[in-house]
């Protein structure tokens, strides 16, 4: 499913236009963002959290040359599935 499709899926549920949906998710993604943004952990019962978690910097390869070149240590967005969200992906009522 791609952001257009989701759009029309939440246009259809919420029985709101393609528009409404669309400025709902856009402010829902900013939202994600904007909270992760500060190093908090944004937390959906049932749905799941997501947060920032830190990658160390480490030794890589060049693919091409066999080089080995310096990564940098990184923050990277990390989701955590919530029980309900498990449950359903598991077909558990």
């Amino acid at each position: 499913m791609n952001k257009s499709e989701l759009v029309d899926f939440i246009a259809s549920e919420a029985e709101i236009s393609k528009a409404a949906a669309g400025r709902a998710l856009d402010a829902f993604t900013s939202a994600v963002k904007d909270t992760l943004k500060k190093g908090d952990d944004l937390t959906l019962v049932g749905f799941g959290t997501f947060s920032v978690g830190e990658r160390a910097a480490r030794l890589g390869r060049n693919p091409q040359t066999g080089e080995e070149i310096k990564i940098k240590a990184a923050k990277v967005p990390k989701f955590k599935p919530g029980k309900g969200l498990k449950d359903t992906v598991n077909g558990v009522k």
